[in-house]
């Protein structure tokens, strides 16, 4: 009489012990916020501060003329101005929502996206190349095209967006997907999770670590392709944004400004990434065992 039972494969053994390592791994502490604090933020502000002192150097010792490199305190002054007039958060909450929104309009595309080509042979085979392509593709070509379709709106705003972040996003799922190990899917199927079903209870959550690394590239794109929309199609209808005050320190010829526009585009993006998407990639790699320390 034939045996009945099947032999695990070495896929399926190895999946196994993996998970088991992972949750022998895990650990329950929390890390004191100060032992946090000086190791997540004391060094940034160190670098930040050495950055600084360079810079001011260079400029006390006349390296290179003042209208090149201004002094940092000339980029302070104008950072006093535009508080002092009211304006400050204003232009960055132009973009700050723009790109908010953008990443979450993206998100609500790219997701079903990604699922589709991971899981459809046929769609991978049609669209797969297409969204590698597209994410190879610069942000700053889909401004033209945009503001022909759309005019100087908003509606031209998000297009560049959704165009930038879009192929990320649903390329970071279907490589969290791929690297899903066999015996999820199969235990999930034994279980009776297919179909929808199967997507939300085994196949997103153990796709996740690839996912959120797919959203902090899609937040890049957005926030890039943003800044290049703002910075080349300028209305009065669209608000002054990081982009437009960019802009306007260059045809202004007005260094502290544009260096100002500069220093804020990269505090947003690096603040949205620590705020947001940092402590949800740690919690999910300690949560699977992947962050012993944290």
């Amino acid at each position: 009489m034939a045996s009945t039972e099947t032999k695990p494969t070495t896929d399926d053994l190895a999946g196994l012990e993996a998970g088991l390592d992972a949750l022998d791994a895990v650990h329950t502490h929390r890390t004191p916020l100060r032992q946090v604090l000086t190791k997540k933020a004391l060094p940034p502000l160190l670098a930040i501060g050495l950055v600084l002192v360079v810079w001011q150097v260079l400029v006390s010792l006349k390296v290179t003329d003042e209208t090149k490199l201004p002094a940092p305190s000339a980029v302070w002054d104008s950072l006093t101005q535009m508080w002092l007039k009211g304006t400050l958060l204003d232009v960055i909450w132009t973009s700050v929502s723009r790109g908010l929104l953008g990443f979450l309009l993206a998100l609500a595309i790219g997701t079903p996206l990604g699922l589709l080509v991971a899981r459809v042979t046929f769609v991978r085979a049609a669209i797969g190349p297409i969204l590698q392509g597209l994410q190879s593709l610069p942000s700053v070509a889909w401004v033209p095209p945009a503001v022909l379709w759309f005019g100087l709106n908003d509606a031209m705003m998000y297009t560049v967006i959704l165009l930038g972040a879009v192929p990320s996003i649903a390329n970071g799922l279907v490589s969290g997907i791929d690297q899903i190990p066999p015996l999820y899917l199969r235990a999930g199927r034994t279980l009776g999770a297919t179909g929808l079903s199967g997507a939300r209870h085994v196949v997103m959550p153990a796709a996740l670590p690839g996912y959120l690394a797919g959203l902090k590239q899609g937040w890049a794109f957005s926030w890039r392709s943003l800044m290049a929309a703002e910075i080349i199609a300028s209305s009065p209808d669209l608000g002054l944004g990081l982009g437009q005050l960019l802009e306007n320190g260059r045809n202004n010829i007005d260094l502290p400004g544009v260096f100002l526009a500069i220093t804020l585009i990269l505090v947003v993006g690096i603040a949205i990434d620590l705020l947001i998407f940092s402590p949800a990639e740690r919690r999910v790699l300690r949560t699977r065992g992947l962050l012993v320390k944290s």
